[in-house]
């Protein structure tokens, strides 16, 4: 595996929460330099402005002058059902999970065309495959947007090297999933092959999988960190 200390930039949406953390902490292990783009990250930055994603990126290329890894955990989980949701709330759920995406995907990946290396790792969600409630609507339309956009890129950007994968959690205990009772979590341990609880770092250990040269043959898949509850 070559040396990446010193020359790849990975960049890593929601980086300040659980699983986002964890993703950054792995990948920084491994040797790269890792830029956060969040609120209160490296890089301040609203994900659900377009403008503010734009500018971001910009000072991202400005002053770490590339990216190579491009990581998006960042993600809006607001509760809201059918005949309650309001456009506002919908479209602000739309712009962070699946748009910031698309816009950071087009600042970064023409260097890692001229570079013929890049890796584009979604943090998707088990529960496009199985919704465990009514008030998810939002939040699971929008990771399967990202699941179908990831499979669209990955066709796309194969020719110039370019690695598009999506991680799928499952139910892992983190503050964003407080609010589930601890019901939730041991039913959903108790449909899992491995019946264990679930952690942040599962997820960041199969991203910096994903990240490496390793994973060179890996591209438009979706690799479900859930225990073995869905078997796909």
């Amino acid at each position: 595996m070559a040396d990446v200390s010193t020359s790849r930039v990975a960049v890593v949406t929601g980086g300040d929460g659980a699983i986002g953390g964890a993703i950054v902490r792995e990948l920084a292990r491994l040797g790269h330099r890792v830029v956060v783009l969040d609120r209160a990250g490296d890089i301040a930055c609203d994900l659900g402005v377009e403008q503010d994603v734009r500018r971001a990126a910009a000072e991202v290329l400005e002053t770490y002058g590339r990216v190579d890894v491009l990581v998006h955990s960042a993600a809006a989980s607001d509760l809201v059902e059918l005949d309650k949701v309001d456009l506002a709330t919908w479209r602000r759920i739309q712009a962070v999970n699946v748009e910031s995406a698309l816009l950071l995907s087009q600042a970064f990946t023409p260097g890692m065309r001229e570079r013929k290396f890049g890796r584009i790792v979604l943090i998707t969600s088990d529960t496009v495959w199985k919704p465990p409630s009514a008030d998810l609507l939002g939040y699971i339309t929008s990771k399967g947007a990202l699941t179908a956009f990831g499979r669209t890129l990955a066709v796309a950007l194969g020719k110039d090297g370019i690695a598009v994968t999506s991680v799928a959690p499952g139910l892992t205990r983190t503050p964003a999933t407080a609010y589930q009772p601890d019901e939730a979590f041991v039913m959903a341990e108790a449909t899992q092959a491995l019946p264990r609880p679930l952690v942040p770092e599962d997820v960041a250990a199969t991203v910096g999988f994903l990240a490496s040269e390793a994973a060179e043959a890996l591209t438009g898949q979706v690799l479900t960190v859930d225990g073995g509850s869905l078997l796909r």
